[in-house]
This record gives C-alpha cells, structure tokens and sequence, in this order.
C-alpha cells in the first residue's frame, strides 16, 4: 500500500510524441522526443518491436514528468510513459478528448 502523499509526490501529465528514431543495436527501445506543452524532453520508449515510429509520432500519451533521468543504452530519459502491460506489450495510455499538452492528472 502507498499513502495519498506518495501518489501526489507523481507529476504525471499529458504529453504528445513529437520525435522518434531507432538507436542502433536496439530492437525493443526507440528514442523519443515528447512535448509537454512548456517543454520538451528525451524519453525511451519501448514496445518498438510491436510499433512502427510512425505509428507513435503525434500520439499523445500519459507520462510520469518528475521521475530521475535514467540512461538507457547510452540515452538519457527525462520522463517515463505509461502503459498497459499486456503479455510484454504496452499500450499506451492516453485521453481522449482535447485536452492540452502538459495538463496535469491527478
């Protein structure tokens, strides 16, 4: 169990793919540009053995903003996508309406 303080110490918030490209060797990470309205930030993003980079540009997805960088295959990571999980493959997660880019979940 998490208290509601841990959950709002998460900065999670709408962002959109703007960028994505292969890094080379990596079959299952690509590396992404997303912009969360103010800002924009390096992200892995994985799953890209099910998806096509084309197929990720423009989507607008649900991510964790204030996690530490991390380096993934010599790439650093500025904020962390979620996802459902299902048998290794994620789904995205999103909104459906049009909301702006960085507005806050919570």
């Amino acid at each position: 169990m998490v208290t509601y303080d841990d959950f709002a110490k998460l900065d999670i918030r709408v962002a959109k793919i703007i960028e994505v490209e292969k890094i080379p060797g990596k079959s299952k990470i690509i590396k992404g540009i997303i912009d969360l309205g103010e800002e924009k930030r390096q992200v892995i993003i994985g799953g890209a053995e099910y998806y096509q980079p084309e197929e990720l540009v423009n989507r607008k997805v649900i991510v964790i903003s204030n996690l530490e960088p991390r380096k993934i295959a010599g790439v650093e990571s500025n904020a962390m996508l979620l996802a459902a999980d299902l048998n290794d493959r994620p789904f995205w997660l999103t909104v459906n309406e049009d909301v702006p880019l960085g507005t806050k979940i919570k």
